[in-house]
């Protein structure tokens, strides 16, 4: 059984449509149509039922998703052994971060490994998604809390420091109150915040007024007098137009965690830019 068939299989399963299945593989969707015809026919079985809704998998088909599964993970572990032993720096490097992350964290580091490392095609994927290294979606990734995947190498980079901004033409709140002020939150659909909720228990009579998933937009709107944000100092000191608030209590910290798949990490690419990150990191001790 051909494994490229199998991986249409997959994308298809997980997608429920041969368009989510072609965007999925950057395939066309005649190509994946055709290829599950082949497999359905070398096998003598029908793998999906077609319905208004998409396609379903049949008996047959479900029977056997687990046995691809093993075939994907299979072939992505040959993947990724074979990139672990390359010892050349060229090609290219994936890495996963939060917006804001990507925005004000990484812009440093990225000078300097580029001077270093110039024949390396460098990707930065940001966003609210948490993309899969055993998977390969990314080579390294940047996170706010520790990562729970089996076979991940992890570290704890350094602990991001958290203060409060208001525009810098606008009065000063009164903390422990905040009458008359509105508040920036944070979208909670992916999670809970404790400098949000800090925020909001140490300004319990202002109106939370606009909430935001990506750090930027907060600090932008608290630029433009939108009201008072809870931001990390990294980029809270490198958004023009606003100003830290000097109050009694901080909002609570939090580590920043980077991980990458222990298949690669003989990757001289990749070891070339966790030492990057130390260093520019050992430079730069307190993101203020």
């Amino acid at each position: 059984m051909d494994w490229s068939d199998v991986r249409i299989f997959l994308a298809i399963a997980r997608a429920g449509t041969l368009g989510g299945a072609a965007r999925t593989l950057q395939v066309s969707h005649p190509t994946v149509g055709r290829r599950l015809r082949a497999l359905e026919e070398a096998i003598g079985h029908s793998l999906f039922q077609r319905t208004a809704d998409g396609l379903v998998l049949t008996e047959e088909g479900g029977g056997i998703v687990s046995l691809a599964e093993q075939m994907e993970e299979g072939a992505l572990a040959m993947e990724r052994r074979l990139a672990g032993q390359e010892q050349n720096l060229t090609g290219s490097l994936r890495i996963s971060s939060a917006d804001w992350f990507g925005a004000y964290v990484l812009p440093p580091i990225l000078v300097e490994y580029s001077k270093a490392y110039p024949n390396v095609d460098v990707e930065v994927l940001t966003g609210t998604r948490l993309f899969n290294l055993a998977q390969r979606e990314a080579d390294v990734a940047f996170r706010i809390v520790p990562f729970d995947t089996a076979d991940l190498v992890q570290r704890k980079l350094f602990r991001l420091e958290y203060a409060v901004y208001i525009a810098e033409a606008a009065p000063e709140p009164k903390f422990g109150d905040g009458t008359g002020f509105r508040l920036i939150t944070h979208d909670t659909s992916t999670g809970q915040f404790p400098d949000i909720a800090w925020l909001i228990d140490s300004f319990p009579n202002a109106k939370p007024v606009l909430r935001s998933n990506n750090r930027n937009v907060q600090g932008r709107m608290c630029r433009q007098g939108v009201g008072i944000a809870v931001l990390p100092q990294v980029v809270g000191s490198q958004i023009p137009g606003i100003r830290k608030l000097s109050l009694p209590s901080k909002p609570p910290s939090r580590d920043i965690w980077m991980g990458y798949h222990r298949d690669l990490r003989r990757l001289e690419r990749l070891r070339a830019f966790i030492s990057t990150v130390s260093a520019t990191i050992a430079d730069r001790a307190v993101w203020e």
